[in-house]
């Protein structure tokens, strides 16, 4: 099984986040790109031909890591539209996705907690029994991991004991699994006024 590769990487003076998983259910190799949560772009790549001839997951590996080393190559040069997708109905249509939505957005943090009201989604319908795993990262600290499980209404909820004062410098990155599909969100933290 292959998780996949996830990169911060810097141009001109936008933060892109690059992050490339192999989708099982699609059979495919997909990079997403997002700035400042949202994503802004895809490249997906299908591996079916490939899978039918058994591919080894090695190989699906190597050819995951050339996408996605493509993708911070072509954000580095300034040529990110180049590399991307193209919005083809028809494509984008087969292709079904998770969706997670930050509920509490406007009020993360009090008594020295940071708590985070999630729901995922899947055609705006919710999704129940979707596993929900958190990465908060802060800088000079070990990340922190936990995970959760979403309620019938597809909603879930998870606190973790955090200064306010170390916020505007983290960052919270969720991945929700569901019957083999997943979805990526990265969060950036800041300190509301």
């Amino acid at each position: 099984m292959i998780f996949g590769f996830n990169t911060d990487v810097k141009h001109a003076d936008t933060i892109y986040h690059v992050q490339s998983e192999a989708r099982e259910g699609e059979l495919l190799l997909q990079t997403q790109v997002f700035v400042r949560g949202r994503c802004i772009g895809k490249k997906a790549v299908s591996y079916a031909a490939a899978a039918g001839q058994g591919q080894a997951d090695q190989q699906k590996e190597q050819l995951l890591r050339e996408q996605h080393r493509h993708v911070l190559d072509a954000i580095r040069e300034g040529k990110l539209d180049s590399v991307l997708d193209r919005q083809e109905p028809e494509t984008l249509a087969a292709i079904k996705q998770l969706e997670v939505q930050w509920l509490n957005a406007e009020s993360v943090h009090s008594d020295r907690n940071l708590t985070m009201q999630l729901r995922v989604t899947e055609g705006g319908s919710a999704v129940p029994g979707a596993r929900l795993t958190f990465r908060f990262a802060r800088p000079d600290s070990a990340p922190f991991y936990t995970q959760a499980i979403t309620d019938s209404g597809g909603a879930a909820e998870i606190k973790i004991e955090v200064e306010e004062s170390a916020l505007p410098d983290a960052s919270l990155m969720v991945q929700a699994s569901h019957e083999g599909r997943t979805a990526t969100r990265k969060f950036q933290l800041r300190k509301t006024e």
